[in-house]
């Protein structure tokens, strides 16, 4: 078998292990957390977001307090895909409900 043969082999059972492979979700550890404040903040090694709640309702308070609740560190390989699956899911909550106006 030549090298070249070899590498394509390699390939082709890597390919298809990698299509046999199943990801199993065990939710027996999870909480669930609401927030409407994130802040976001990097290094190069990792992404950290801080998620938190703030129950300021009056207009115009000159001081606001946000009480964090949870922080999530992930690596920035990690908060990309979560970057690109948070702008799909965006998309498709604004085709079915309409525009979502952040200003």
């Amino acid at each position: 078998m030549s090298k070249d043969q070899a590498k394509e082999q390699a390939a082709a059972v890597q390919a298809a292990a990698q299509q046999q492979m199943q990801v199993k979700w065990d939710d027996t550890n999870m909480k669930s957390s609401y927030a409407n404040v994130c802040n976001v903040m990097s290094t190069r090694e990792e992404v950290v977001m801080m998620f938190g709640v703030n129950q300021a309702w009056h207009a115009g308070q000159k001081e606001v307090t946000v009480q964090l609740t949870d922080r999530i560190i992930l690596s920035p390989h990690a908060a990309k895909r979560l970057s690109l699956l948070l702008t799909n899911i965006v998309k498709q909550h604004e085709e079915r409900f309409g525009q979502i106006n952040i200003g």
